[in-house]
């Protein structure tokens, strides 16, 4: 008798030791403004577009970006500023870069002058430089082709404050209507020498410059006639070297375009190929998208990275200009996309960019839930999602007590997310809508970041990656999946 009472109390301590492993969900809102992000970036108030400026220096990375405080739709552009130390906590700053006699402060880049080649700071202290584009706008309203040219500023506390360089703009426009969004990276020539390389977005091609100091800018190349698409102008260029599976070196130039993207509107495409000598020569003339959803534009990479990390490091716009003036967000408007690493991948022989969610977003865990069943609550808005996939097909839906649906699936080589009943879609013709990626290959798992107003599909860890705004009438609270979505597990997120 004492032995199956012994049994049963070991029991009954491992049932409660179960149960207290694996929690009901109870859905707990963390959202005190509508559709105000959690864990995204988003301005305290005002408008917000394009990231710029994406550097790391000195333990922060910095965030820049187009910036209008005194509206909620865009306007005359300045900087904004925010920094992180971990890519997941925004300490928001004040801004950076005003627009002046010469124009908003259009998009660009920001790079560290460790050698002080610029003359700009000194050896004890080089500087951040700001490479930008001034926007004339009272020039862009005449007849006037040169109201676009490049500009330059530095500052020497580790971001907090700017000076403009006396002599702007660096690079003044040669006549043509649209010449913007300068990438500056820091290239090694053959020789063995550095000098600086400027990616420039020029009407629908790219030119490449070239300097040695970051004020003295020579053309060394352009490529983009007839290749890619071409529905509309390219912006935000970046040009970056990476390595294949194979150990081959090889180089992925990205074009944001507008409009002519996969969804309508905006969209950012991108070439793998060679360069050498100011001369981008791509492997093929495939059109591919870093991004097959309708909400991630504009996108850049981070500069001056360790090289310990050993990574490249993006974070995009989660918006799309065929609407973003009109989302139905009150103090603020756009948040960005969760940072993602960029690397090579093959499929059946041919190279296609991976996206992936950054390993810091780990630490927004909070909680974490083990789902056995087909149906299930969530946590809160701000939730992580992963899961196996057993059979390539897949179908996760979202509902809330507003009667509203979201719905994710791959069905015949197609990765789609409907928004078509998700919530407020009045304020644009096009933002109800299905959206759909052509995967070829197994889909094996799959990884979800949802938060008050968007939700981020990885599938294989970022093969593919789909980006949608939504605006719920209710948060969602429940997620139903398919038999063949297997080690379903769900992760409560923090601010």
């Amino acid at each position: 008798m004492k032995l199956q009472s012994t049994l049963l109390l070991i029991i009954f301590a491992l049932v409660i030791l179960s149960c207290q492993s694996d929690p009901e969900i109870i859905f707990e809102s963390q959202v005190n403004e509508d559709y105000r992000p959690i864990y995204h970036f988003t301005p305290e108030t005002g408008w917000m577009n394009d990231p710029n400026g994406l550097v790391y220096l000195d333990g922060e990375y910095h965030l820049f970006y187009q910036h209008y405080p005194d509206s909620t739709v865009w306007g005359p552009m300045h900087w904004g500023h925010a920094v992180s130390t971990d890519l997941v906590n925004w300490e928001s700053l004040p801004i950076a870069l005003y627009p002046d006699s010469l124009g908003y402060i259009f998009s660009g880049s920001a790079v560290f002058d460790a050698e002080n080649s610029s003359g700009l700071g000194t050896d004890e202290n080089p500087p951040l430089v700001a490479i930008f584009t001034y926007h004339d706008a009272e020039l862009a309203n005449t007849d006037s082709e040169t109201f676009q040219s490049q500009a330059i500023a530095f500052s020497l506390d580790k971001g907090r404050t700017w000076e403009k360089y006396e002599a702007n703009p660096v690079l003044p426009n040669p006549g043509i209507r649209d010449f913007r969004d300068p990438k500056v990276s820091q290239i090694t020539n053959p020789d063995g020498s550095k000098s600086w390389l400027m990616t420039l977005a020029v009407l629908d091609q790219i030119n490449f410059y070239s300097s040695p100091d970051l004020k003295n800018w020579s053309l060394i190349g352009v490529f983009g006639k007839n290749i890619g698409a071409h529905g509309g102008v390219w912006e935000c260029p970046d040009l970056l070297p990476f390595k294949t599976p194979s150990g081959e070196d090889k180089w992925v130039l990205l074009v944001s375009i507008n409009p002519g993207g996969p969804q309508n509107g905006s969209a950012t495409q991108y070439f793998i190929g060679d360069f050498e000598n100011g001369q981008f020569t791509p492997d093929d003339t495939m059109i591919r998208w870093l991004d097959y959803g309708p909400d991630n534009y504009a996108g850049v990479t981070y500069s001056n990275l360790p090289a310990e990390q050993n990574r490249t490091l993006f974070i995009g716009w989660m918006s799309n200009w065929l609407y973003a003036n009109e989302v139905p967000t009150v103090a603020w408007r756009s948040a960005m996309t969760v940072p993602r690493e960029l690397s090579l991948f093959d499929v059946n022989g041919t190279l296609l960019l991976k996206s992936a969610p950054a390993l810091e977003l780990e630490k927004l865990r909070s909680k974490e839930f083990l789902v056995n069943d087909q149906s299930s609550t969530l946590p809160s808005e701000a939730v992580e999602i992963a899961a196996e996939i057993e059979s390539d097909s897949f179908t996760m839906s979202f509902s809330n007590v507003a009667g509203d649906s979201l719905i994710l699936s791959k069905e015949n080589g197609l990765v789609s997310i409907d928004r078509r009943k998700a919530g407020k879609s009045d304020f644009n013709k096009y933002f109800a809508a299905i959206h759909s990626a052509p995967m070829s290959w197994e889909a094996k798992e799959i990884r979800i970041f949802m938060d008050a107003s968007s939700i981020e599909l990885f599938v294989n860890d970022g093969e593919l990656a789909m980006t949608s705004i939504l605006f719920p009438s209710s948060p969602w609270q429940n997620v139903t999946v398919s038999e063949n979505v297997d080690s379903l597990k769900i992760y409560k997120l923090k601010k």
